[in-house]
Order: C-alpha cells, then sequence, then structure tokens
C-alpha cells in the first residue's frame, strides 16, 4: 500500500507532462498551419520547432492525421463551446439562435486554421475518427435546439426546425465564414467585409420562415 501511494504522485506529474507537451504541440500545429496552411503541416517541421527530432513525436502522436484528429477535437469543441456561451446571455427563442450562431462565426473568423479544418477539406485523406467527430454532432445538435427554442418561442415557422431549415441555415452560415476567411483572413469580426453582414443574413432566415407563414 505504501509504494502505491508513494508512486502515484509521480505518475501524476507523467501525465501532466505527457498532456503539457501533447498541448505544447497542437498549439506549434495550429501556428505552423496558420503559416503554412491548414494542409501544410508535417510533423517534422512541429519537431523543429520544439527542438526535438521526429520520432520523439510518434510517442505523442502516431502520424500527422493523428495530430490533425486532435485538432479537429479540440475546435469543434470550442466551437461548440462558443454557441453555448453566446447563446447563454440572451432572451430565449430568436435572440438566443442569433447569438449564439452570431458568437460560432466570431469564433470561427478568429481562429482560421482551425476553422479551416472543422469547415472545409483541406488535408487530403484525413477524415475525423468517430471520437473526434463526436463534438461536432454536438455543436450541430446546439444549433438545432437553438432554431428548435425559436420556433417554440412562436419567433420562425416550424419549417425553420426541418432539415431543409436547418441545411439553408448551415449554408447562410458557411456562407460567412468562407467568405470572411478567403478574402479577409485576420480582420476583426466586427469589420470584416463579409462577417459584419451577418445580422443580415441571419435576417434573411427570419424571413424565409416568418412564423406567421402560411
Amino acid at each position: 500500500m505504501a509504494t502505491t501511494h508513494a508512486s502515484a504522485p509521480g505518475g501524476d506529474r507523467r501525465r501532466q507532462r505527457r498532456a503539457a507537451t501533447k498541448a505544447e504541440i497542437l498549439r506549434i500545429a495550429v501556428e505552423l498551419m496558420a503559416a503554412e496552411g491548414a494542409g501544410g503541416l508535417s510533423l517534422s517541421a512541429i519537431a523543429r520547432r520544439m527542438g526535438i527530432q521526429p520520432p520523439s513525436l510518434y510517442k505523442y502522436f502516431a502520424s500527422r492525421n493523428a495530430v490533425y484528429d486532435a485538432l479537429f477535437a479540440e475546435g469543434q469543441r470550442a466551437f461548440s463551446a462558443a454557441l453555448r456561451e453566446g447563446a447563454e446571455g440572451a432572451p430565449p427563442g430568436l435572440p438566443a439562435l442569433e447569438a449564439g450562431v452570431t458568437a460560432g462565426l466570431r469564433w470561427a473568423v478568429e481562429h482560421p486554421p482551425l476553422a479551416q479544418l472543422l469547415f472545409w477539406r483541406p488535408v487530403p485523406g484525413f477524415a475525423p475518427s468517430a471520437e473526434s467527430y463526436a463534438p461536432a454532432l454536438e455543436a450541430v445538435g446546439r444549433i438545432a435546439d437553438l432554431v428548435a427554442g425559436a420556433v417554440r418561442e412562436g419567433h420562425l415557422h416550424p419549417d425553420a426546425a426541418t432539415d431543409e431549415g436547418r441545411e439553408v441555415l448551415a449554408v447562410l452560415l458557411a456562407g460567412v465564414v468562407t467568405q470572411q476567411l478567403a478574402n479577409e483572413p485576420g480582420t476583426p469580426f466586427a469589420e470584416g467585409r463579409f462577417s459584419r453582414r451577418t445580422p443580415v443574413v441571419l435576417e434573411a432566415f427570419r424571413l424565409r420562415y416568418p412564423p406567421d407563414a402560411a
């Protein structure tokens, strides 16, 4: 029993060091993606930044795609959190929907490398694992819940909560992110030529599904 208690702190420290190293690898990976494009990441470049030999990285990530997989999950969790936090401070219904998706769009515009990985297909041959894709499903579900809330409050027609309505909203939101990142990367969300039109885009969605539509 004494041996178990004595070794536990050392094991905790090893786990903490490993977690810190993995976090550092992912941080550097995002920096390299920002400089070289989302598809330009290499383990050798990460190793050079860290001052280690590339084989040392395999103790933490088995391949380049494993790094992408971890980044995909991390990005989707952050995106979902932005949706949640944006909606939490707004009244229920349409205000919560608009606040939530606006916060999500802001996050995407402010994190271009991760947004490209999440919403585009910049890396040939990469597909997220089921485990890493789970946060993406959570984000999609969060938006669907916000739309359903707007319908319940009588702010949108029930058709807004159908597959068609959710797909229309996805197209509108993706258009904002794609246009902004493609044309003005690095411009603040509130000042972007396309991102600042987010209220107009959301108004278009509301007008497509007005609550009093037949």
